[in-house]
Protein backbone atom coordinates (compact mmCIF):
# COMPACT_ATOMS: atom_id res chain seq x y z
CA UNK A 1 0.00 0.00 0.00
CA UNK A 2 1.26 3.16 -0.94
CA UNK A 3 2.17 5.73 1.81
CA UNK A 4 1.55 8.48 -0.67
CA UNK A 5 -1.91 7.43 -2.76
CA UNK A 6 -2.66 8.39 -6.18
CA UNK A 7 -6.53 8.60 -6.26
CA UNK A 8 -8.64 9.48 -9.61
CA UNK A 9 -11.89 11.01 -8.71
CA UNK A 10 -14.05 11.25 -12.53
CA UNK A 11 -17.41 12.24 -12.73
CA UNK A 12 -20.03 13.97 -14.62
CA UNK A 13 -20.55 17.77 -14.89
CA UNK A 14 -21.41 19.52 -11.92
CA UNK A 15 -21.43 15.84 -9.79
CA UNK A 16 -19.33 17.35 -7.21
CA UNK A 17 -15.84 16.01 -8.20
CA UNK A 18 -13.75 19.22 -7.73
CA UNK A 19 -15.68 20.43 -4.24
CA UNK A 20 -14.76 16.87 -3.20
CA UNK A 21 -11.33 15.96 -4.90
CA UNK A 22 -10.53 19.44 -2.85
CA UNK A 23 -11.68 18.22 0.50
CA UNK A 24 -9.62 15.49 0.25
CA UNK A 25 -6.62 17.30 -0.77
CA UNK A 26 -7.58 19.70 2.54
CA UNK A 27 -7.59 16.36 4.23
CA UNK A 28 -4.54 15.16 3.32
CA UNK A 29 -2.91 18.21 3.54
CA UNK A 30 -1.96 17.62 7.96
CA UNK A 31 0.40 15.09 6.79
CA UNK A 32 2.18 16.67 4.10
CA UNK A 33 3.63 20.52 3.64
CA UNK A 34 2.48 21.49 0.54
CA UNK A 35 -0.74 22.14 -1.17
CA UNK A 36 -0.56 22.17 -5.22
CA UNK A 37 -3.63 22.57 -7.42
CA UNK A 38 -2.65 22.28 -11.06
CA UNK A 39 -5.11 24.05 -13.18
CA UNK A 40 -5.69 23.32 -16.77
CA UNK A 41 -7.58 25.94 -17.97
CA UNK A 42 -7.17 28.43 -20.66
CA UNK A 43 -9.57 31.90 -20.13
CA UNK A 44 -10.01 31.72 -24.29
CA UNK A 45 -13.81 33.68 -23.70
CA UNK A 46 -15.46 36.02 -20.83
CA UNK A 47 -17.31 33.09 -19.60
CA UNK A 48 -14.06 31.16 -18.92
CA UNK A 49 -12.29 34.22 -17.18
CA UNK A 50 -15.38 34.51 -15.02
CA UNK A 51 -15.08 30.44 -14.15
CA UNK A 52 -11.41 30.72 -13.83
CA UNK A 53 -11.27 33.46 -11.68
CA UNK A 54 -14.51 32.11 -9.73
CA UNK A 55 -12.00 29.23 -9.02
CA UNK A 56 -9.41 31.02 -7.81
CA UNK A 57 -11.44 33.20 -5.27
CA UNK A 58 -12.77 30.14 -3.83
CA UNK A 59 -8.99 28.83 -3.00
CA UNK A 60 -7.86 31.75 -1.36
CA UNK A 61 -6.47 32.44 1.82
CA UNK A 62 -6.57 28.40 2.13
CA UNK A 63 -2.32 27.64 1.31
CA UNK A 64 -3.24 26.72 -2.47
CA UNK A 65 0.28 27.02 -4.49
CA UNK A 66 -1.32 27.55 -8.05
CA UNK A 67 0.40 26.17 -11.36
CA UNK A 68 -0.70 27.01 -14.72
CA UNK A 69 -0.53 23.79 -16.66
CA UNK A 70 -2.52 23.85 -19.85
CA UNK A 71 -0.41 22.28 -21.86
CA UNK A 72 3.07 20.33 -21.83
CA UNK A 73 2.62 18.41 -18.50
CA UNK A 74 6.16 17.15 -18.80
CA UNK A 75 7.01 20.62 -17.40
CA UNK A 76 5.38 20.13 -14.18
CA UNK A 77 7.86 19.10 -11.73
CA UNK A 78 10.66 21.22 -11.64
CA UNK A 79 7.45 23.76 -10.29
CA UNK A 80 6.76 21.38 -7.41
CA UNK A 81 7.59 22.09 -3.61
CA UNK A 82 8.24 19.06 -1.86
CA UNK A 83 6.50 16.73 -0.11
CA UNK A 84 3.38 18.13 -1.43
CA UNK A 85 -0.34 17.12 -2.13
CA UNK A 86 -0.90 17.77 -5.81
CA UNK A 87 -4.53 18.28 -7.35
CA UNK A 88 -4.58 18.31 -11.15
CA UNK A 89 -7.90 19.60 -12.67
CA UNK A 90 -8.64 18.26 -14.71
CA UNK A 91 -8.02 15.83 -17.42
CA UNK A 92 -10.52 16.28 -20.11
CA UNK A 93 -9.49 20.08 -20.33
CA UNK A 94 -5.83 19.31 -20.73
CA UNK A 95 -6.42 17.18 -23.28
CA UNK A 96 -8.33 19.17 -25.03
CA UNK A 97 -5.66 21.81 -24.96
CA UNK A 98 -3.02 19.01 -25.87
CA UNK A 99 -5.65 18.21 -29.32
CA UNK A 100 -4.90 21.51 -30.53
CA UNK A 101 -1.49 22.51 -30.27
CA UNK A 102 -0.07 22.66 -33.53
CA UNK A 103 3.11 20.13 -34.42
CA UNK A 104 5.92 21.26 -37.10
CA UNK A 105 4.26 20.33 -39.76
CA UNK A 106 1.61 22.82 -39.32
CA UNK A 107 -1.37 19.99 -38.26
CA UNK A 108 -3.10 20.29 -34.45
CA UNK A 109 -2.10 17.41 -32.54
CA UNK A 110 -5.31 15.51 -33.34
CA UNK A 111 -4.29 15.12 -36.62
CA UNK A 112 -1.39 13.73 -35.53
CA UNK A 113 -1.99 10.36 -33.75
CA UNK A 114 1.86 9.98 -32.59
CA UNK A 115 2.35 13.24 -31.57
CA UNK A 116 -1.02 13.59 -29.38
CA UNK A 117 0.26 9.47 -28.20
CA UNK A 118 3.45 10.65 -27.22
CA UNK A 119 2.01 14.08 -25.07
CA UNK A 120 -0.39 11.59 -23.59
CA UNK A 121 2.84 9.49 -22.35
CA UNK A 122 4.40 12.14 -21.22
CA UNK A 123 1.84 12.93 -19.01
CA UNK A 124 1.86 9.69 -17.49
CA UNK A 125 5.61 9.36 -16.83
CA UNK A 126 5.76 12.68 -15.16
CA UNK A 127 2.61 12.01 -13.04
CA UNK A 128 4.56 8.70 -12.28
CA UNK A 129 7.73 10.33 -11.61
CA UNK A 130 5.95 12.50 -8.96
CA UNK A 131 4.41 10.12 -7.47
CA UNK A 132 8.00 8.03 -6.90
CA UNK A 133 8.80 11.04 -5.42
CA UNK A 134 6.78 10.74 -2.37
CA UNK A 135 3.68 13.53 -3.48
CA UNK A 136 0.39 12.34 -2.97
CA UNK A 137 -1.74 12.82 -6.31
CA UNK A 138 -5.78 13.73 -6.79
CA UNK A 139 -6.51 13.60 -10.81
CA UNK A 140 -9.95 15.02 -11.51
CA UNK A 141 -11.68 14.07 -14.92
CA UNK A 142 -14.66 14.24 -16.24
CA UNK A 143 -17.02 11.45 -17.40
CA UNK A 144 -18.08 12.36 -21.12
CA UNK A 145 -17.99 8.74 -22.72
CA UNK A 146 -21.59 7.58 -21.97
CA UNK A 147 -23.30 9.33 -25.54
CA UNK A 148 -22.28 6.83 -27.62
CA UNK A 149 -19.64 6.97 -30.87
CA UNK A 150 -19.73 10.67 -32.46
CA UNK A 151 -20.02 11.28 -35.97
CA UNK A 152 -17.02 13.81 -36.86
CA UNK A 153 -13.31 12.48 -36.35
CA UNK A 154 -12.23 14.91 -34.24
CA UNK A 155 -15.02 14.47 -31.16
CA UNK A 156 -13.95 10.74 -32.14
CA UNK A 157 -10.07 10.80 -31.24
CA UNK A 158 -10.95 12.83 -28.17
CA UNK A 159 -12.86 10.57 -26.54
CA UNK A 160 -11.03 7.55 -27.59
CA UNK A 161 -7.90 8.87 -26.32
CA UNK A 162 -9.50 10.17 -23.17
CA UNK A 163 -11.36 6.42 -22.73
CA UNK A 164 -7.98 4.95 -22.80
CA UNK A 165 -6.65 7.94 -20.10
CA UNK A 166 -9.21 6.94 -17.81
CA UNK A 167 -8.33 3.54 -18.17
CA UNK A 168 -4.67 3.51 -17.40
CA UNK A 169 -5.40 6.04 -14.40
CA UNK A 170 -7.54 3.72 -13.10
CA UNK A 171 -4.95 0.96 -13.69
CA UNK A 172 -2.26 3.25 -11.66
CA UNK A 173 -4.31 4.55 -9.28
CA UNK A 174 -4.92 3.41 -5.87
CA UNK A 175 -8.06 4.82 -5.34
CA UNK A 176 -10.46 5.18 -8.09
CA UNK A 177 -14.35 7.22 -7.68
CA UNK A 178 -16.84 7.90 -9.48
CA UNK A 179 -19.44 10.84 -8.67
CA UNK A 180 -22.36 10.71 -8.96
CA UNK A 181 -25.27 13.74 -7.88
CA UNK A 182 -22.18 14.55 -5.07
CA UNK A 183 -22.32 10.67 -4.13
CA UNK A 184 -19.09 8.58 -4.27
CA UNK A 185 -18.81 5.09 -5.78
CA UNK A 186 -15.67 3.75 -5.17
CA UNK A 187 -14.37 1.06 -7.92
CA UNK A 188 -10.94 0.87 -6.69
CA UNK A 189 -9.59 1.51 -3.26
CA UNK A 190 -12.07 2.37 -0.63
CA UNK A 191 -10.51 0.61 2.50
CA UNK A 192 -6.95 2.83 1.45
CA UNK A 193 -9.40 5.85 1.00
CA UNK A 194 -10.56 5.73 4.61
CA UNK A 195 -7.16 4.70 5.75
CA UNK A 196 -5.72 8.22 5.26
CA UNK A 197 -9.37 10.24 5.78
CA UNK A 198 -10.65 11.23 9.14
CA UNK A 199 -13.25 9.73 10.27
CA UNK A 200 -15.51 12.34 11.13
CA UNK A 201 -14.65 13.70 7.45
CA UNK A 202 -15.77 10.56 5.97
CA UNK A 203 -18.72 9.66 7.88
CA UNK A 204 -20.34 13.08 5.77
CA UNK A 205 -20.33 11.46 2.44
CA UNK A 206 -22.31 8.59 0.90
CA UNK A 207 -20.10 5.71 0.04
CA UNK A 208 -20.70 2.93 -2.13
CA UNK A 209 -17.87 0.49 -2.47
CA UNK A 210 -17.93 -1.57 -5.58
CA UNK A 211 -14.46 -2.57 -5.12
CA UNK A 212 -15.35 -6.52 -4.12
CA UNK A 213 -18.44 -6.45 -6.69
Amino acid sequence: MANNPWIFITGGVRSGKSQFAERCAKALKKQYESLVYVATGVAFDEEMTRRIAHHKRLREGEGWLTIERPTDFYLLREHIPERSVILWDCVTTWLGNECYEVSTDGMPAWQNEDLLQNRINQMFIELQMLHDAGHTLIVVSNEVLDAGIPNNEETYVYMKNLGRIHCEMVKRADVAIEMTYKATTFWKGATIFEKYMDRDWTRFSIFHDRTDS
